[in-house]
């Protein structure tokens, strides 16, 4: 990974149709750094995510992630955790089994790295119980399980702490800025500006594009 850049975005332009979503969208986030993304509902911060993770290609400008410029050097960031919108997980298994099958695409981490990624979010003791019979909040806390579980140098999130309690919001932020304290590389997206507050080193102020 680069020494110092994580995450650069320069000059991105992303348009559906004739709607202009990204216009000339540049930021970068340091390696060791939350970088904070506001704005209103359709400023375009989910679509900036995806194109950040290779998901949506934009018609001009480049996105580098640790080094790799994506969809040149490379079609997705190879060490990535994420959150884009709702998680989704297989309702009929417990956490444990849906973070097991997740983790066996890629056979980076096993058994160990798993449960104490439950105990670090909080799950653990819910670990074998089904996600249909989990809360929201337990869902959004296995989604973070998920996005971290794999130690990525880089993350992307969404609106992470959706459905969480304070009590749960307060042990999110911590574990965020733990990783940070490690070097890893964090864009984050949210509403809530406490969140933005607490934990980010720099903010990105999206506006909505009126062509």
């Amino acid at each position: 990974m680069n020494a110092e850049t994580g995450i650069s975005v320069s000059h991105v332009y992303k348009s559906f149709g004739r709607e202009t979503v990204l216009h000339d969208v540049s930021l970068t986030v340091s390696r060791g750094e939350i970088a904070g993304l506001v704005g209103n509902n359709g400023s375009g911060k989910t679509v900036l995510m995806k194109c950040i993770c290779g998901f949506l290609r934009p018609e001009r400008g480049e996105i580098t992630v640790g080094g790799k410029r994506i969809g040149k050097d490379c079609d997705f960031p190879q060490s990535l955790g994420l959150i884009i919108e709702t998680p989704g997980f297989l309702p009929s298994m417990s956490g444990y089994r849906n973070l097991r099958t997740l983790a066996a695409l890629r056979g980076l981490i096993g058994k160990p790295e798993i449960i104490d990624t439950l105990r670090r979010v909080g799950l653990y003791e819910a670990r074998h119980k089904s996600v249909a019979n989990y809360s929201l909040g337990m869902r959004q806390r296995l989604g973070i399980a998920q996005a971290v579980m794999e130690d990525p140098d880089v993350l992307i999130l969404d609106e992470p702490f959706n459905a969480l309690d304070a009590k749960a919001v307060a042990e999110m932020r911590d574990l965020l800025l733990g990783l940070k304290a490690q070097g890893k590389t964090i864009l984050l997206a949210s509403h809530n500006a406490e969140d933005i507050r607490t934990l980010c080193d720099n903010v990105h102020e999206m506006e909505v594009h009126t062509s």
